[in-house]
């Protein structure tokens, strides 16, 4: 049996979310690899099953973002806890000063370029689908806005780091070379491509089913890994499918390198081998092929059906920058984004509950926080306590220049909340979706999303079907904003998955871990 955690964390926050818990029951022992893995790895869940039955490698997986996964292998917080990584690429961490001595042995297990998925109508529209442009050509459609498209966060998924380090890549010219220099060059350029963003995710997965809620509404296509591609093409839930597109420039490829941590035991070695070996028999490499639309790594296994991958692009190498890229992408490239932050500050938040919400919204300000976890220069961020009602929203749009004074006012307001009285869920709810139409109305530009954190149960005003009712009559704009309903306390999770189902959200747990971690954890979905 194959047992994941999920490890609730934001890219390059090490020093803030620490380690996150082992799965259980996962004390060092004969047969168990440990392994620290990117979480689009769930899909090997039943070729591990297999190759458990046939090798005896019982694996435990923590499911963590790359980035962070990196800073975790880097500060030796991985020692002890986990025997091997598998994250889509070694790349980044191979850019931190001491990585190669905390690694073993690397095995490639299968490949994945970071490509464009784009709609058959649109793809022929653009042309796209009788020769694959350049990057610089999609860059163009997006900035005159005959090409839409979603993509992931960098700081929180690979996918999107991937496409954001190829895109660079490409349109500078300089590659490896990469510099601050060189990123304020490319800086106008990447604007217009970023033009063309519509649905941006904190994972490959979710950003799927957010395109598939999308379909028809103005959204042309996806940048993700092209097996990801390939499966929502097989599902059959598309109705229109998707024309891979590989940029005839280049792309950045994953590799998946199953690669053992130089602290692990003797036994762990042993798994790990049998295990990588197992991966790269030519029948599992087929299974890989044919059920989750990777590509083979072994010779001895025909592409059949894959197209030719174009060039891979150079990746940065020097670390400070792929961070320098990072920080101009939030604070400068890509379109700004408004937050809608639903508090619950009713009496039941009283005393440690009130202080943990003060925390995680202080940490947001920079406080604690880690650089691409506050809230982003240029985004407008909006608060709204409750209680028994919705109280006055509380608007913030942190400047592009001298960011410091808003987000001190912010941390103010933050940190005197009080809490008191009734719970008002679906009141303040619609309360928030009449500022964002106000909102959306006077800046359309910009990724809108709520945060809804409650530590209860409704106890006035409108009810849960009372809301589902109301929602159904909003203007499409507004039904697209998404809801991310926060577990916190009491909460009453089966209604908070209803409402994340129905705005096109997810429901984020605070109940096991710290809520600021949470809300850092959120900063990729917005």
């Amino acid at each position: 049996m194959i047992r994941r955690t999920a490890a609730l964390v934001a890219a390059l926050a090490l020093a803030v979310s620490g380690c996150t818990g082992d799965p259980p029951d996962t004390e060092p022992r004969e047969g168990l690899l440990r392994v620290l893995a990117g979480s689009e790895l769930a899909d090997m869940e039943p070729i591990l099953e297999q190759a458990e039955r046939e090798t005896g490698v019982e694996v435990a997986i923590t499911e963590i973002g790359t980035l962070d996964g990196a800073q975790q292998v880097v500060s030796g917080k991985a020692d002890g806890r986990h025997d091997a990584i598998w994250f889509s690429s070694n790349r980044y961490l191979s850019l931190h000063p001491g990585a190669q001595a905390r690694l073993g042995t690397a095995t490639t297990t299968m490949m994945s370029p970071v490509v464009l998925g784009v709609r058959r109508s649109a793809a022929a529209r653009l042309g796209w689908d009788r020769q694959a442009p350049t990057w610089a050509q999609v860059a163009e459609a997006a900035g005159q806005g005959r090409f839409t498209f979603g993509m992931t966060s960098p700081a929180a998924s690979n996918s999107g780091f991937s496409a954001l380090v190829g895109v660079t890549a490409a349109l500078s010219g300089r590659g490896s070379a990469l510099d601050a220099a060189g990123i304020d060059a490319v800086a106008p350029r990447l604007r217009e491509f970023f033009e063309g963003q519509r649905l941006t995710a904190g994972s490959s997965g979710w950003l799927s089913d957010a395109y598939l809620r999308r379909q028809g509404s103005g959204v042309d296509g996806l940048i993700n890994y092209e097996s990801v591609l390939r499966s929502l093409n097989a599902a059959g839930r598309l109705p229109e499918p998707l024309v891979i597109v590989h940029p005839r420039d280049g792309v950045v490829t994953a590799d998946y390198p199953l690669t053992l941590l130089a602290s692990a035991p003797g036994h762990a070695r042993d798994a790990h081998r049998r295990l990588a070996a197992y991966l790269r028999r030519p029948d599992v490499q087929r299974r890989i092929m044919t059920q989750l639309h990777r590509r083979p790594v072994n010779p001895e296994v025909s592409a059949a059906g894959f197209a030719p991958v174009p060039a891979e692009l150079p990746f940065p190498a020097r670390l400070d920058a792929v961070q320098a890229l990072l920080g101009a992408y939030y604070d400068r490239i890509r379109r700004p984004s408004r937050t809608l932050y639903v508090l619950d500050t009713s009496g039941s938040m009283q005393g440690e509950r009130i202080e943990q919400l003060r925390t995680a919204l202080v940490a947001l300000t920079g406080g604690a926080a880690g650089r691409f976890e506050r809230f982003y220069n240029r985004e407008e961020v909006t608060l709204i306590p409750f209680n028994g009602a919705p109280q006055t929203p509380l608007s913030y749009t942190v400047p592009a220049d001298n960011p410091a004074p808003v987000l001190a006012r912010i941390r103010d307001t933050a940190e005197g909340l009080k809490a008191e009285g009734g719970t008002a869920i679906y009141d303040s709810l619609l309360r928030a979706y009449e500022v964002a139409d106000r909102q959306i109305a006077r800046d359309p530009d910009r990724f809108t999303s709520i945060v809804l954190m409650s530590d209860g149960e409704n106890t006035e005003g409108a009810d849960s079907a009372d809301f589902h009712a109301r929602f159904a009559g909003l203007p499409e704009r507004l039904r697209g904003v998404p809801v991310f309903p926060v577990l916190f306390g009491e909460a009453a999770a089966g209604e908070m998955e209803r409402l994340a189902g129905l705005t096109g959200g997810r429901v984020f747990d605070a109940r096991s871990q710290s809520l600021d971690v949470v809300f850092r954890e959120i900063r990729g979905y917005q």
